[in-house]
């Protein structure tokens, strides 16, 4: 309201406005898939804590160390309660947090995923007379799962920038084959490392050029791309070159030489596993902290992120979208194609190429980068415990001759469904996945 004073116009005060009754804040759904996968978990622990029976021997060197750890007996039962009883407190916490509505965090899946494979092992172990030596599974553990890193890095390098790789298995074949290949003829191991990443690029390359210039579903390509390697590596397999003993270009005798870093290796039971390795696994190391780097601390990493999340907004600023994904997509094939190289030329035992070689790898590698949030160390942790599920699988039957070869060999898959189901929870892809620009 105004008031006319001598011609002039006065404005009264404003009237406090009225307080307004706070609205009651939404309480968030709770999510109860991780509490009900460590209740799983737990109540298989109980099961095998209560047919637990005889000793099992743990042993943590695996010998020729300088430090030799005595061999430790403990009963079979005893050690499943204790293991029930963390998983149990693991269980209880998760479900308080998930009633709370709050974070349960990395530590309780990381204990009751260490008891429930030490669980396994000692219920299995009870009684024989073989030992268990964690300090293998470990070493077998990181073997297994080195291939399974590297995959997994190339796709979250891959889809960090737009592109998804489905074809992660291809790139894994073609750098185990092209590596074997080069390293054969050429009879050199380091001119096979060579050829492997250019190998898994040219995957990589395939898949953009479909992708990025004709708009092609980046799902179909990667899953053509992968049956198209299979096949052309198969075929290749049963030409002349393989089958005469002139020249043979898929010899297993090509590989690379264990590495000990002097101080480092003889550190009792994680010295061995870390820092006895050959060189690519030293490379690795390195690469997890380079790509943490580029990806968050970096403006290409910056750019990168941004024609994955919202490409029109970062081509306004004059970043070439269309480039930008091309050339990371050459960078994720060529790490996929160094975890192939792995599988045939690149670990301390050389082995020769067949076609099934890559065994759905290519795939587990895609599970742990989403089950790591399409983050590189999220990616490594999840890739970890994919390959210490197949170390415990290799392991196994060293217990017990009459084991189920069978059903122990489906132990990475079935630990791989159950992962991305119970413990992915929500996880989003980046914005701009599978879309064409």
């Amino acid at each position: 309201m105004s008031v006319e004073v001598t011609g002039e116009s006065l404005e009264s005060p404003e009237e406090p406005a009225a307080p307004q009754a706070s609205s009651p804040a939404v309480a968030g759904r709770i999510s109860w898939r991780r509490p009900i996968a460590y209740l799983i978990l737990t109540l298989l622990l109980g099961a095998m804590w209560m047919s637990a029976d005889g000793d099992a021997i743990f042993s943590l060197t695996r010998g020729g160390e300088s430090i030799e750890i005595p061999d430790f007996t403990f009963g079979s039962a005893a050690v499943c309660c204790v293991l029930t009883l963390v998983g149990l407190l693991a269980t209880v916490y998760a479900f308080v947090r998930a009633v709370q509505r709050k974070k349960i965090g990395v530590l309780p899946t990381i204990a009751i995923g260490v008891s429930a494979v030490l669980g396994l092992l000692a219920w299995y172990g009870g009684g024989s007379s073989s030992r268990i030596t964690l300090t293998f599974a470990l070493a077998s553990g990181l073997a297994s799962a080195t291939p399974l890193i590297f995959g997994s890095l190339a796709g979250v390098v891959s889809e960090r920038v737009g592109i998804v790789n489905i074809a992660i298995e291809g790139q894994l074949l073609a750098g185990a084959f092209v590596g074997v290949v080069v390293a054969s003829w050429w009879q050199s191991v380091w001119l096979g490392l060579i050829a492997a990443p250019a190998a898994g690029a040219i995957v990589g390359a395939l898949l953009a050029f479909f992708a990025i210039k004709y708009n092609v579903d980046q799902i179909i390509v990667g899953v053509v791309l992968n049956v198209l390697v299979i096949g052309l590596t198969t075929f290749f397999l049963g030409t002349e070159p393989f089958k005469t003993n002139k020249i043979n270009l898929n010899s297993s005798i090509f590989h690379l030489d264990r590495i000990a870093i002097p101080g480092l290796s003889d550190i009792p039971v994680l010295g061995p596993v870390l820092f006895d390795q050959t060189a690519l696994t030293y490379f690795m190391y390195a690469l997890i902290a380079a790509l943490t780097v580029y990806l968050y601390r970096s403006k290409w990493g910056l750019r990168l992120r941004a024609c994955g999340e919202h490409p029109k907004a970062a081509a306004t600023v004059g970043i070439n979208v269309r480039a930008t994904r091309f050339r990371n997509s050459l960078l994720a094939g060529a790490i996929a194609g160094l975890g192939g190289a792995y599988l045939t030329i690149a670990a301390d035992i050389g082995h020769e190429f067949n076609d099934k070689m890559s065994s759905g790898k290519g795939y587990i590698a895609l599970a742990a980068m989403i089950l790591g949030k399409w983050n590189p160390i999220g990616a490594v942790g999840a890739a970890l415990m994919f390959g210490f599920a197949e170390a415990t699988a290799i392991l196994l039957p060293t217990l017990d001759s009459s084991a189920p070869a069978n059903l122990i060999n489906m132990i990475p898959y079935v630990i791989t469904i159950l992962a991305v189901a119970g413990f992915v929870g929500k996880s989003r892809p980046p914005a701009a996945e599978n879309k064409p620009y």
